[in-house]
């Protein structure tokens, strides 16, 4: 209403805060007069801008900060003048976008625009048929950071045939909470019972609601108050409630390649506009470097790009030239993409923990370098490698759980860096080492056996108690024990299950069997 009060028209005011997210004027006014205005036609408008600062004086205080004795003059601060010139007419935030990191500047606007993720934006893809007969249902978006969660959920809308159907509200979970969700889906209820058009609310970093926080949003997306996106980088399946997957289409982001992250940094390099500008210049081996090294997050590859950028600038002046020591500089160490608490961690131990198991200590040594590299706490590793010893080794080699105690205690010892060369001893030791989980699948019927009631968790016979009195012993307790030491051959015949469970055998172990440390020598 503000935008059509300044004298825009209607049509125009919605696609430019569809195109701006829709959550500041001078954003809006700023769009429409660079992108969609020519000098003859600004000329009409200043009369109607300078009659609604004069009545809305606040209009744009929010952009300005709350010191009122420092605001600029709202003429000075949106100029908008006829001359003779091709010079575009910007409002004052266009120096904020050149404050903004290279990555947000360059974000996708379109779905032609996002690389990466051809199984979400193919031709026959949910995504594409969804746009063309602009009927988008509630998503949400999976993947690691920098893969297009945020760009896609914001090009679907400019994308659709008519975006001005759309009012896109972007929230973040970080510093969002249920009164802003509220907020927005009144001011959606309004619009929808107005006719007008619907509104697509956007929630990034939705895992970090709570469960009660989550439950705001299935009634309104039950009853198509709003369209919902989200966006996480963890696992929607222990993150997000099971209502709100049911309400939602999950949809899975992958890790960009080195050539998809290639195009990015071009592209940057490319647009003087909103990439760096022309007096830079970019090697080869440094997009090549970058693209390599950022494991798959676009935003790291582009903020480390336009660092590199600052520092060739810094260095040399006019045309630049960004080494690829600026650019190692700037990134200092290889990207790791991992999480000691999410889905990265469980997937990097689950493949140590295979890798040994199936015997490949090449593949298994690996593994402990990522999580090691990634920031792993090492006892942790550690403990992972006792339980190993004993569930995938065991009576094979008894030997093993001793070697992984004993590198328990080293690395406790030791600390990182230097327990590295210990974890990975150990690590070799029990991928070599032959396998058993006799013991494993013993406790394990054992244990079901007792859960489960079967011989009715029967006392334990007299022959076996304890009789350190008496009384006990009048009772029969240790009555008729015979001591194996004493007596082996009688012993022999002797019994220790309960007598509904007689003859029931846990361990499949053959008689006399034992590890055999010579073979495990011979496969070091």
């Amino acid at each position: 209403e503000q935008l059509v009060s300044m004298g825009f028209s209607s049509d125009l005011a919605a696609e430019a805060l569809t195109a701006t997210g829709g959550d500041s004027i001078q954003k809006a006014t700023d769009w429409i007069l660079s992108h969609r205005s020519s000098p003859q036609s600004t000329a009409t408008l200043q009369p109607k801008l300078d009659r609604f600062l004069r009545l809305h004086p606040k209009a744009l205080a929010p952009a300005m900060g709350d010191d009122s004795s420092k605001r600029p003059n709202p003429k000075t601060q949106i100029h908008v003048a006829a001359d003779d010139s091709n010079k575009r007419h910007k409002l004052s935030s266009s120096s904020h976008r050149q404050h903004q990191p290279l990555s947000e500047r360059m974000r996708p606007r379109t779905l032609d625009d996002v690389v990466g993720q051809d199984h979400l934006l193919s031709p026959s893809s949910l995504l594409r048929s969804a746009v063309e007969s602009n009927r988008l249902p509630s998503i949400v978006f999976w993947g690691p950071p920098g893969t297009g969660k945020t760009s896609i959920a914001k090009s679907l809308i400019n994308s659709s045939k008519d975006p001005s159907l759309y009012r896109f509200v972007s929230l973040s979970a970080v510093t969002s909470g249920v009164k802003d969700v509220r907020d927005a889906v009144e001011s959606a209820k309004r619009l929808n019972l107005e006719g007008r058009k619907r509104t697509v609310l956007f929630m990034d970093e939705v895992h970090r609601f709570n469960k009660s926080q989550q439950d705001t949003f299935l009634p309104v997306i039950e009853d198509g108050s709003i369209l919902f996106i989200g966006a996480t980088t963890e696992n929607p399946s222990f993150h997000l409630i099971t209502p709100l997957l049911s309400r939602c289409r999950v949809l899975t982001l992958n890790p960009l390649k080195p050539n998809h992250v290639e195009t990015l940094l071009r592209r940057a390099v490319d647009d003087s506009e909103r990439g760096l500008p022309n007096s830079v210049e970019v090697d080869d081996s440094v997009i090549e470097f970058l693209a390599n090294n950022c494991d798959g997050d676009a935003r790291v590859a582009l903020n480390a790009l336009e660092i590199s950028a600052t520092m060739a600038t810094t260095r040399a002046g006019t045309d630049a030239v960004v080494s690829i020591d600026d650019a190692k500089e700037a990134l200092q160490c290889k990207h790791l993409a991992y999480d000691k608490a999410g889905e990265q961690h469980y997937n990097l131990i689950s493949a140590l923990h295979k890798s040994m198991r199936g015997g490949d200590a090449n593949a298994a040594i690996y593994w402990l370098a990522r999580m090691l590299e990634g920031g792993e706490e090492p006892l942790y590793i550690a403990r992972r490698l006792i339980r190993f010893a004993s569930e995938d080794i065991g009576l094979a080699d008894p030997s093993a759980l001793t070697q992984a105690v004993a590198c328990y205690q080293a690395s406790h010892f030791l600390g990182m860096p230097e327990c590295n060369v210990i974890l990975a001893q150990c690590t070799a030791y029990l991928a070599l080492a032959p396998k058993s989980i006799a013991v494993y699948r013993a406790i394990g019927a054992a244990q079901k056996v007792v859960k489960d009631s079967v011989g009715q968790n029967e006392g334990v016979p007299l022959h076996l108690r304890n009789a350190p009195t008496k009384l006990m012993k009048e009772l029969g307790y240790g009555k008729e024990y015979i001591y194996p030491p004493s007596d082996p051959s009688s012993a022999a015949g002797q019994t220790y299950l309960p007598p509904s469970l007689l003859h029931h055998k846990f361990l499949e172990w053959p008689e006399g069997a034992s590890g055999d440390f010579q073979d495990q020598e011979h496969r070091l």
